[in-house]
């Protein structure tokens, strides 16, 4: 039996987050029953349950602010290497998502070897570029990573590009890295479109089936918000921008309304947070577009499920997000009056060039991230199954020479 223990995570059942849904996923879907699934789940008390055949142990964390992620880890690795050693365990792996502990990853790296346990690193996106954290966080994130890195068995990347920056960036640690992307859900929602809470939530906040364009993800500065809205604005476009975030006593928010004034602009519409998957589909689904902004690194959630859902993508032109989309959406950039044009043009598509991006980002979607594929290379990874690596891809990073461009227009 292949012991796997995944820690950093807030745990499951997942009711929000990324990482969360990735572990959801990861234990619902397992087929190998040669593997044994234990989750760290982030608590206000300790304990044990089991959840999709996993065995789940509560961490117990006093709230400590944004130390509290760091101490939530090095816990839960103190709960592994405790029950690793009480069950004589001799065939585990530890799978720590993200970068977060660094500066400690080395004395229980330490005592790992000696116990026989292979530590895999998930380096998630490029945390340390966040405009939320300070210059002195910021400068931890990056050596925590830098750590990590360094004493890592191996390195899971979810993002081509990420992988590619960590060969390039930590190449003096001759760091060993996998490629196995994040996972969508492509079904559609179960809502009708006659759905009272569908109806309700559009009547609410007066948006009209195809009539707006649509954001959806958290409110900070490197998902290029205030682009977005600045550029959409300029545009003579008569669809709404609808907002799904939280944006409430949020200071980003009222700094940015007092840059660009969106309050006067009735097309732009901030319509709070929305829970209830079904519903969030559904929304994704009746929307004409979809605009992401997302910048930091790696292969963002939210985007894969706009492929899944939305037909009509325009994605602001990085790497990470040209990785995702290929030739399925639209590329716009910082330059003034990018987006804007590329609002005006597709206001104008034809329901044949809709429905040709629809079907290339849902084609895409489904070979390249369903979940079904993804948690089978996991699995074949965690049994010994080596996963071939996109070595041409990272030379070419290494060059620093830009992936293919798609052509913007159908």
């Amino acid at each position: 039996m292949k012991h796997v223990f995944v820690i950093g995570s807030k745990g499951i059942p997942a009711r929000y987050g990324g990482f969360e849904t990735f572990v959801d996923q990861l234990t619902a879907r397992s087929k190998n029953k040669d593997i044994q699934y234990h989750v760290a789940c982030l608590d206000e008390e300790s304990g044990e349950f089991e959840y999709h055949d996993a065995r789940c142990f509560r961490v117990k964390v006093p709230k400590l602010g944004s130390a509290r992620a760091v101490i939530y880890d090095v816990l839960s690795l103190r709960a592994c290497i405790k029950y690793i050693r009480k069950n004589k365990l001799n065939n585990s792996i530890i799978y720590i998502l993200a970068c977060r502990i660094g500066p400690f990853f080395y004395v229980y790296k330490r005592k790992l070897e000696k116990m026989g346990v292979r530590v895999w690193v998930n380096p998630d996106g490029h945390e340390w570029k966040r405009g939320k954290w300070n210059k002195v966080i910021k400068q931890y994130w990056k050596y925590s990573e830098k750590l990590m890195v360094k004493h890592a068995d191996l390195l899971i990347c979810d993002s081509r590009g990420i992988e590619a920056y960590i060969q390039a960036e930590y190449s003096q640690y001759k760091p060993d890295t996998a490629f196995i992307a994040y996972g969508a859900d492509v079904e559609e929602s179960g809502l009708k479109d006659d759905d009272p809470t569908l109806l309700q939530w559009m009547a609410q906040h007066e948006v009209r089936r195809k009539e707006y364009y649509l954001i959806i993800g958290r409110f900070v500065p490197e998902n290029n918000y205030e682009l977005i809205i600045r550029e959409f604005m300029m545009s003579d476009t008569n669809k709404d921008l609808v907002i799904v975030t939280g944006h409430t006593n949020n200071k980003y928010y009222r700094d940015l309304l007092n840059r660009t004034s969106f309050d006067e602009d009735q097309r732009i519409k901030f319509v709070g947070t929305v829970y209830d998957q079904p519903l969030l589909k559904k929304i994704r689904e009746q929307a004409y577009g979809y605009c992401h902004g997302h910048e930091v690194g790696g292969t963002n959630p939210s985007l894969l499920e706009s492929l899944a859902s939305t037909k009509l993508n325009l994605l602001y032109d990085v790497v990470f997000n040209r990785e995702v989309g290929a030739d399925s959406a639209l590329y716009f950039t910082a330059e003034p009056g990018s987006l804007a044009r590329f609002i005006r043009e597709a206001d104008r598509f034809s329901s044949d060039q809709i429905d040709e991006l629809g079907r290339r980002a849902k084609a895409r979607i489904m070979k390249e991230y369903a979940w079904e594929k993804i948690v089978g290379e996991y699995e074949r990874l965690f049994t010994g199954k080596e996963l071939v690596h996109e070595r041409d891809y990272i030379s070419r990073w290494q060059r620093n020479k830009a992936l293919p461009v798609n052509e913007n227009r159908l």
